[in-house]
Formats: C-alpha cells, sequence, structure tokens
C-alpha cells in the first residue's frame, strides 16, 4: 500500500521505544511503550494537569499531527456538522410520562448543548424546570449530567454530574419547588441513588479509588457523608454493583453481577437500618433479575440450563430459590431481555428470528399477546411507565429508514396512540432511502446478519464507498434504528452496513456466547466475512471499506486491522480496546476483574493467556501494510484507558511497511462518551466521517 494522495506527507511523533520485559506461564514479551501509562492514573482521572509532562508533550504532538493530516477537511466538516446540526430540533422535547399529580420529562433549549429535567401538572400545563444543564455546565470544559430521581412525595430530586469525564459523578438534593440544593453532596458515585419510602434519605453507589462500585450507603437528608450507614460491601473486584428501587417504593434490591453471575440482596425501603437479606447465591454462570409485582417477584433467569432465559415467580415473603416457580418456560431461540411488572400486567421485550417484540401479559389469567411490526429490520425500546396500578405502558419504534417514534399502549383495548415522530427540520424522505437485511457466511457456515441503509439511486455495482460498523461484545446487540448522522453519508453515496456479528445477542443467548473467551475469534471473522459478502454482492468493494468500531468494537478493528488490512480502505476505531493482553494482566485497573468473565484471566490461566496473545491487537501488531487508520481517544477514560491506542499507534507506526498514515486524536477534555454536550459530540463524528470521505477519495 502507498499514502493516499489526499494525505499531506509529514513526519509523524515517534514515541521513545522503552523496552520492558515480561514472563508470565513461562512466556516473556515485551512492551516498548508501557512508559505512555501514567504511574499516577487514578490521579489523572480526577484532575488531567497532574498528568506526566513528557506524556502530555507527546499526546500534544499526536493532536497536532492528525491536524495538519485533517487540515483540508475543515469546510467537509463544517458541512457535516451543520447537515447533522440540521437533521436536530433544537428546542426538542420529550413527551411527559405521568406520575401522580405530576409528569416528567427532557427538553432543549436552541442552542443548547445539555439536557433540561422538567415536569408539568399531569394532563398538561407550564413547565418547571427541575435542571437546566446548560446552566450547570457554563465555565466547564467537560460537563454531563448523570441520573435524575424525583421523590414519590415530588418535593426532592435526586441528581448527579461529573465535570471531568471520569464518571466519578457527584450526587446532589434539590428542592424541587424552589431549586435550590441542599447542602448534601456527595462525591465518587456510580452516578445515581434511589430514596428511601420516606424521602427522608437515600441509598447509592460509591466508587473506590479504582472506579469500581464496591459499596452501597444510605444517607440521611443534613447528616455528614462521613457517617452514611454502610448497607452492603462486595469485597470481590471482579463484581459490578448497584442499587435499585421498585414502582411500589416498597423495596430496595441491591444488584451484584459480573457478565455472567449474578445475586441480589433485598431490604424493605421503609427500613434502613435493616440487614439486606439474600435471594439466591451467586453461581457461576447463574444470572437472574428480579422486578417487583406487589405480593410477588418476577425473576428473569437462566437458570436450569435456560440460556434464552425464562421467568419465574416468587413470594416476596421468602423469595428465596427453592420458592421459585416457572411462569414462562424456555423458548430457545427465544431470548427474553427484559420485564416489567404492573398489577394486571407482566410485559418482556424478547428477541426472536433476530427482531425484538414487546409481548403482553395478562397477570390474572395468562393471556398473552405481541405489539407486532412489519418492517424488515427495526428497533424497539420498552420505555414502560413510572406507575404501577396502570394499563398504559409506552414504548418506542425506529428503523434505519423511519424517524424514532413514542407510543403509548393500552394493553387492554391493545390501542396505540402515536405520541412523537422524531423531526428533522432540515427534511426526511423516508421513500429515498432503502434499508435491507442481509446474511454473510461465516467461515464456519454461520450466518450473519448485515442491516444495511443506502439512497435508492446507489448503484449497487461495486463502485460505491461503505461504512461498515461492528461491536461485537459483552451480549450487546446493535439495533438496526434510526440515525440522522449516517445520512450524510448515505446522501454522498455511501453504503451504511452494520454488521451483527458473534459477541452480541443478536441471534440469542448462544450467538454472545459464540463470540467470547476461546471462541472470540468469531466475532472478527465474522465481521470480515461481512465485509466480503458486501464487496461480493455489489454494495461495495474493499478498496472502498471503512471499517468503523469503539471501545470493545474499538479492538474488533484492531484485530481485523491484524488480520484482513487488506480488506479496507481505512479503519476508524475509537476509544479503542487494543491492550487487551496488558489490561487483562492489570488487576488494578477499574475493569479488569469484572472483564475476565468476558474475555478470561490471564493471571491465573495459561490458557487465557494465550487465548489472548493470539488475538490482542497491540500484541499482533505485524510488519505488513495496513490501511490508513484513524484512532480516537479521550484522557481521563476509566473504561478504555488512553494509553492503550496511544501505545497502539506507537507499536503500528514502528512497524508496519507502508506509508499510510496513522492518525490519534485525544480529546484531553473528556472521557470514554467523548466530548459532552450534543453538538460538540457532533463535531468528533464529522471528524471521523471526514476521514472515512477522504480515504475513499470522495472528500
Amino acid at each position: 500500500m502507498t499514502r493516499p494522495a489526499s494525505f499531506p506527507v509529514l513526519l509523524p511523533p515517534r514515541a521513545e521505544a522503552r523496552p520492558v520485559t515480561d514472563v508470565r506461564h513461562g512466556i516473556a514479551r515485551t512492551d516498548e511503550y508501557g512508559w505512555l501509562r501514567a504511574d499516577n492514573w487514578q490521579q489523572v482521572f480526577r484532575d488531567p494537569s497532574v498528568l506526566d509532562p513528557a506524556i502530555r508533550s507527546h499526546l500534544d504532538a499526536e493532536n497536532a499531527y492528525q491536524s495538519e493530516l485533517m487540515a483540508d477537511t475543515a469546510a467537509l466538516r463544517e458541512a457535516l456538522f451543520g447537515e447533522m446540526k440540521g437533521r436536530i430540533k433544537e428546542d426538542d422535547s420529550s413527551v411527559p410520562m405521568k406520575d401522580g399529580p405530576f409528569a416528567y420529562g427532557t427538553s432543549y433549549r436552541t442552542g443548547g448543548q445539555h439536557p433540561r429535567f422538567f415536569r408539568t401538572p399531569r394532563d398538561g400545563g407550564a413547565e418547571t424546570i427541575l435542571i437546566d444543564g446548560d446552566a450547570e455546565a457554563a465555565g466547564k470544559a467537560y460537563f454531563r449530567l448523570g441520573g435524575a430521581d424525583h421523590s414519590s412525595d415530588h418535593r426532592l430530586l435526586l441528581w448527579s454530574c461529573d465535570d471531568k469525564g471520569s464518571e466519578f459523578f457527584t450526587l446532589k438534593v434539590r428542592d424541587a419547588e424552589t431549586g435550590t440544593d441542599f447542602k448534601d453532596e456527595i462525591a465518587d458515585t456510580g452516578g445515581s441513588g434511589e430514596w428511601d419510602a420516606a424521602n427522608r434519605g437515600f441509598f447509592y453507589t460509591r466508587l473506590d479509588e479504582n472506579h469500581r462500585p464496591s459499596r452501597i450507603f444510605h444517607h440521611r437528608l443534613g447528616d455528614d457523608p462521613a457517617t452514611d450507614r454502610l448497607i452492603y460491601e462486595e469485597t470481590d473486584p471482579g463484581f459490578f454493583m448497584d442499587v435499585a428501587g421498585t414502582r411500589l417504593n416498597d423495596w430496595i434490591m441491591i444488584g451484584i453481577n459480573d457478565h455472567e453471575t449474578s445475586e441480589y440482596r433485598l431490604l424493605p425501603a421503609s427500613d434502613p437500618q435493616a440487614e439486606p437479606v439474600l435471594v439466591k447465591a451467586r453461581e457461576e454462570g447463574v444470572q437472574y433479575d428480579l422486578e417487583a409485582g406487589g405480593d410477588v417477584f418476577f425473576i428473569l433467569t437462566n437458570s436450569g440450563g435456560a440460556k434464552d432465559f425464562r421467568i419465574m415467580t416468587a413470594p416476596v415473603s421468602d423469595p428465596r430459590e427453592e420458592n421459585w416457580r416457572e411462569l414462562v418456560p424456555h423458548e430457545p431461540g427465544r431470548l427474553i431481555l427484559s420485564i416489567l411488572a404492573f398489577r394486571d400486567w407482566l410485559v418482556r421485550l424478547e428477541r426472536k428470528d433476530g427482531l425484538p417484540r414487546i409481548v403482553v401479559r395478562a397477570r390474572a389469567g395468562g393471556e398473552e399477546h405481541v405489539i407486532a411490526f412489519d418492517e424488515e429490520a427495526y428497533s424497539l425500546g420498552l420505555n414502560g411507565s413510572y406507575e404501577y396500578d396502570t394499563d398504559v405502558i409506552r414504548f418506542s419504534y425506529s428503523s434505519m429508514t423511519t424517524p424514532a417514534q413514542v407510543f403509548d399502549y393500552d394493553m387492554r383495548t391493545r390501542e396505540r396512540t402515536l405520541l412523537k415522530t422524531q423531526e428533522v427540520p432540515s427534511g426526511h424522505d423516508p421513500e429515498d432511502y432503502v434499508t435491507r437485511r442481509l446474511m454473510a457466511k461465516a467461515e464456519d457456515g454461520a450466518l450473519v446478519p448485515i442491516s444495511v441503509l443506502y439512497r435508492k439511486d446507489t448503484p449497487l455495482d461495486g463502485s460505491a464507498p461503505c461504512l461498515l460498523y461492528g461491536y461485537g461484545a459483552y451480549g450487546i446487540s446493535i439495533p438496526a434504528g434510526f440515525n440522522t448522522n449516517c445520512l450524510s453519508l448515505a446522501d454522498r453515496g455511501f453504503v451504511y452496513a452494520i454488521a451483527h456479528i458473534r459477541g452480541g445477542k443478536d441471534k440469542g443467548y448462544a450467538w454472545y456466547e459464540d463470540g467470547k473467551r476461546e471462541k472470540k475469534r468469531n466475532t472478527f471473522s465474522d465481521f470480515i466475512a461481512a465485509g466480503r459478502h458486501l464487496a461480493a454482492e455489489g454494495f461495495t468493494a474493499h478498496d472502498r471499506i471503512v471499517a468503523q468500531g469503539g471501545s470493545a468494537g474499538g479492538m474488533l478493528m484492531g484485530a481485523v486491522a491484524n488480520m484482513a488490512p487488506q480488506d479496507f480502505a481505512g479503519i476508524i476505531a475509537e476509544v479503542p480496546f487494543v491492550d487487551v493482553l496488558n489490561t487483562m494482566l492489570d488487576a488494578s485497573l477499574p475493569l479488569t476483574p469484572p472483564e475476565w468473565p468476558e474475555w478470561g484471566n490471564p493471571i491465573e490461566s495459561a490458557e487465557d493467556y494465550r487465548t489472548i496473545a493470539a488475538y490482542s491487537p497491540y500484541d499482533n501488531v505485524g510488519r505488513q501494510a495496513y490501511p490508513p487508520i484513524l484512532a480516537v481517544a479521550g484522557l481521563t477514560d476509566p473504561r478504555v484507558t488512553y494509553w492503550e491506542p496511544a501505545k497502539w499507534v506507537a507499536r503500528l507506526r514502528a512497524m508496519k511497511t507502508d506509508d499510510n498514515p496513522i492518525l490519534f486524536r485525544i480529546n484531553m477534555d473528556a472521557g470514554h462518551a467523548g466530548a459532552s454536550g450534543r453538538f460538540s459530540r457532533l463535531e468528533e463524528i464529522a471528524y471521523s466521517y471526514a476521514f472515512a470521505l477522504k480515504v475513499t477519495g470522495k472528500a
């Protein structure tokens, strides 16, 4: 490969090689760029100014380099940003959801970057702004609103914010009538909390110095947070923990889980002094979720070999496993994703034949009906209701051509009420576009779904460029929903495609299992197969495909760059998890112990070490030609630390045999989610799209 003519010839930054050798399980491995990891990384997350000057200097040089290489796209980026912004209704507002005397929602003001939380009288009327995100963000380089939970008596609001991008959220309490905050303020939380039944205090999760949610506390309003009662502490660093309430405000549920095992402890919301009671002790590989339903708990679980999950019931008086009774049996190939309980109804969101659907079940007689849709590929969201005693639930629907729609659904009459259709102020005609569902044959014969969007006048003769997106981890399915941003590519002749590869649950739980640990290679080969299918069918050609993925999808990008660099015109790796082996060997990092069930534990297992070493992108950079690559990261990211892409880029430049550029763009004021603010985020997307257009000769 030779450098595309569209990039100027500039010398890239060269990180100094400082080799350090590590020996595990008798296997020696050398890392030349480990010094890019700041020794004081915990402090950097809280205060970026304490970053080692040598590291900062290198990162600044990377930003200067990518800025020069992309300088000629300034007008294009501005045009892309303008188009994407033009498709956003700037003063957009959600449809308020009813709860008692009020209805609660979110809105934006014209030109505003951050959401506002508001409420109105139940049946409509003047809005009261409870939290103004723009006002709270004033003067801050980064700001993100976290959760906002109103008390059951509607007097108070528990809310949170993060002003570093490191996801250490500060919890605050606001008087809903006066808009003033109490002195109660708790730092280093997970970002949400749950009111006790009397609304005299709340439960919350506190993060430790390694960013792990390890302790649940109860805070009584007016008390010093240092005296808050410790409710439960999880000593196993491999487990996440959260706290949740119920619609009836009767229970506080402490959820403890990793990626394949879960455990719940309960205490009455009316008795913050009570000791949590264990429902079912954790058992490796067994997952369960609780949903309160008055006198019973509904339990969504994979116990008893129910790989795609079943629903059980248990009395609230004694919900231990010996009292579980099956209500909805396991059906292979029908993956139950979530459940919601109401006085007369049990609602479940499930996926069957690769598509989501909502099933409503009458609690009294057990009759069921399905809320159905006709499009070939679509996205469905179950919003539910704040209220328990109701016949009305809310859901959202969209497809790659159909803007998002919000419906209220009467479960008794089966009547749908369209409340809102996403507005595209600059205009959108669904008839101008085509969406397709394709199937690519993987290496082992499995059929990999691909969702495709393109303008109906796009030639399907191999001449169209293509952006191929993939993720493939943690069982997360990528919905085929409406995305106004990708229309800017489609309108420029691109085919936009999503590869629903193994590692997600797009085709059931087995689809997830077949893309993790020792089977992780399937994720990468599925993505490569998707690109090859698109080329073989005339949707594009390999010198026109730009691959894109973020986080674990960024690891996918690094892996396919090593495995099939010739298949891509360019690769966009956003917050890429590319230094997998080093990260999984470091138990001090925020997410490492909870990640071992997903990737394996190379500290204890030589087999896991060899498995990860075989695909870890950083460890498999080779002496070969690579396409142009754009890596994007955030300095204060606690999920994928900045040094992963920094090291990967340095090694790529040292090893590759071509003249194609490797760009590294790092936001020095943000974390995993990128820039804060909806318009700042659009600028980052415009940059990535400009790169895709540039490497395919469309800039």
